[in-house]
């Protein structure tokens, strides 16, 4: 029996820690530059599992790759000779999986009102394994990506716990405004939502920008510049927090705040007035957790019901 003490789904590897591939490894044009298996370390680490990791491979080329791509070194010695990730876990093999989405939305700048003509089109949703291969010994994969057409669909479980503990992008996807395919139990689901909102998003969207905000001055130190385009999603979750908790409900739409993110994107906003505003916003964020009237903590046991509820209905062929 192969020992997994190196990997959990919870574990955030720390910089210098060598990890392996688990997709071929693309350039700015779009060619291979690395393998599948190929070996790199981590150089920048998230601060969960949801955010990208910084690899940087032995040609000193680096890449973004998100925690499923990637597997610690360790871990990937103690798999069978001659197997690699997909023979290991047959269920990495994603054929078929994604003829059960159940929902798929639009996110990212169209959805948030801040898109332009060569901005793209970011699909994100919902799959139901077929029970058959949720029993099996090899499980199913947390979510599946193409990454032609930019579309990424969770499994049902992993998408409901990352909802539960208030993950700004999985929220957003019950609230946009953009659906462009619900089976009945995902309109199911999107009627009760509001289950998802608790006082948690206050830790989970002001901590982040914190902790971003800090690398972010950081950088200006040693590099003398940041990215403008992750400087305005952080003023906009900060913007998009604030609302959850004064009002119960996710606006993924900017509104009357586009020019001046947009301002922000275009570097036209200088950075004394960008922190300036981030600022405020803390203070006002403060504000509405005190005064806010959602409770402490979601509505688990209504979520562990209908998750239970999909469970069975996934017995049948047919998709509910």
């Amino acid at each position: 029996m192969i020992s997994r003490t190196h990997n959990s789904p919870n574990l955030i590897y720390s910089v210098g820690t060598q990890v392996v591939a688990l997709k071929a490894v693309q350039g700015t044009d779009g060619g291979v530059v690395h393998p599948a298996g190929a070996v790199g370390v981590v150089v920048r680490s998230p601060a969960d599992g949801s955010h990208s990791y910084r690899v940087r491979f032995p040609d000193g080329f680096e890449t973004p790759l998100a925690h499923h791509q990637l597997m610690q070194l360790a871990e990937w010695k103690e798999m069978p000779v001659g197997e690699d990730a997909s023979r290991a876990n047959p269920a990495l093999t994603t054929n078929g999986l994604f003829d059960r989405v159940i929902y798929r939305c639009v996110v990212g700048s169209r959805a948030f009102g801040l898109d332009t003509d060569d901005s793209d089109t970011d699909r994100r949703g919902i799959y139901l394994p077929p029970a058959e291969l949720h029993w099996s010994l090899y499980g199913v994969p947390e979510q599946l990506e193409n990454d032609r057409s930019e579309e990424c669909y969770w499994e049902l479980q992993k998408f409901l716990i990352m909802a539960l503990k208030g993950n700004p992008n999985i929220l957003e996807c019950l609230y946009t405004p953009l659906v462009e395919h619900a089976t009945p139990l995902a309109e199911e689901l999107l009627a009760m939502r509001e289950c998802f909102l608790s006082r948690l998003v206050y830790q989970t969207y002001n901590g982040y920008v914190i902790s971003q905000f800090k690398r972010m001055q950081a950088d200006l130190r040693n590099q003398g510049r940041v990215k403008p385009k992750h400087v305005m999603h952080l003023i906009r979750l900060l913007l998009s927090g604030i609302h959850v908790l004064q009002r119960g409900f996710v606006p993924v739409d900017v509104g009357d705040h586009r020019k001046k993110l947009l301002a922000i994107k275009t570097s036209e906003m200088p950075w004394d007035e960008v922190e300036a505003w981030r600022k405020r916003l803390h203070l006002e964020f403060d504000k509405a957790f005190a005064e806010t009237s959602l409770p402490e903590r979601p509505d688990y046991e209504r979520v562990n019901e209908f998750l239970l509820k999909a469970r069975r209905l996934a017995v049948e062929d047919e998709l509910p």
